[in-house]
């Protein structure tokens, strides 16, 4: 994958730098993620802000890291991995969509397919500190919320971004992994299509179901005909066989794509106010969600989620998806 922060002026006049720079046209005024309310009443004093009883949802950031003790964390970790009572006892199971590599994907290892990705080695990471058994269970993108408040997983690990729909609907953790968003097309249509000013009707852009690039592709190419297909490897092949004009990919994703594959770019940034990766959480599981904090600030601090990703990387040009 966050509640909509408020702009300064300063963020809004890059936002529009950015766009134009990609040929775009300017930034549309960000939509609010605060419910409309109803009228003040008469004896109300007047405001320019409506008023509204919903309770603040906290959104996730980065650990805080300076100056952590990690000794004292560790104590924290064992401490808190007492209360986590977990869907299967001695086991932690993650849900995710194998198919977002270098977050989650497919290899053949010694002729087994096997589901590996830097989401995959963090779900393990906390398995290990937990001290129980580790599963993945892949399933689609758009189901692994559902499975995960039926209470079938434990964790979902999918590359989410902490969006105020999804902090509605399950707990996120802090962020464990920062990144961008980006606009890809074929090379054959770069200088045909400059950007979003390009995508209008009769054009067709794609993104996988449920996820946060289909809704910046409604945020800024809301003319074109939007392609929502289940795996990311189905939108990069509509691209490449000119299904689709272009495609909205995570940066990190869509640069795995390009160590491969010669006939795709990189057309531009997306702008988004909240680039980062959560873990997802049953709602009210605060056992489970303290400990998943914990274990990420570990392994952001001393650095083995830098490697982590670093290696799903490497991986990557493996994927059989």
């Amino acid at each position: 994958m966050k509640q909509k922060k408020l702009f300064s002026g300063l963020l809004a006049l890059l936002m529009i730098v950015s766009l134009a720079a990609c040929g775009g046209k300017d930034a549309p005024a960000p939509s609010s993620s605060t419910p409309e309310t109803s009228a003040p009443a008469a004896s109300d004093p007047p405001s320019s802000q409506p008023e509204s009883n919903a309770p603040t949802v906290e959104v996730p950031t980065a650990p805080d890291i300076e100056g952590l003790d990690m000794a004292a964390l560790d104590a924290e970790i064992k401490e808190l991995a007492a209360k986590v009572k977990t869907v299967t006892d001695g086991k932690l199971t993650i849900g995710t969509s194998a198919d977002f590599a270098p977050y989650e994907f497919h290899i053949m290892e010694n002729g087994v397919d096997k589901i590996v990705g830097f989401d995959v080695a963090l779900g393990q990471a906390i398995a290990d500190e937990l001290g129980v058994a580790f599963e993945v269970k892949d399933i689609s993108f758009d189901s692994i919320l559902m499975e995960l408040n039926s209470g079938t997983i434990d964790l979902g690990l999918a590359g989410f971004s902490p969006t105020p729909e999804r902090l509605e609907a399950v707990d996120m953790s802090l962020l464990y992994y920062t990144g961008g968003q980006s606009l890809m097309i074929k090379k054959s249509d770069e200088g045909k299509i400059t950007g979003f000013a390009d995508l209008g009707a009769g054009t067709s852009v794609g993104a996988q179901t449920g996820s946060i690039q289909a809704d910046l592709a409604k945020e800024h190419t809301p003319e074109a005909n939007l392609v929502a297909l289940q795996t990311v490897p189905s939108i990069i092949m509509d691209l490449k066989t000119g299904k689709i004009d272009a495609a909205y990919i995570e940066t990190v994703v869509a640069e795995g794509y390009l160590a491969t594959q010669d006939d795709i770019m990189i057309l531009c940034e997306v702008p988004f106010d909240s680039e980062g990766s959560s873990a997802a959480v049953k709602k009210g599981n605060e056992d489970l969600l303290n400990f998943v904090n914990a274990v990420i600030t570990k392994v952001v601090a001393n650095g083995t989620m830098a490697q982590l990703v670093e290696d799903a990387n490497a991986l990557s040009s493996q994927s059989i998806s």
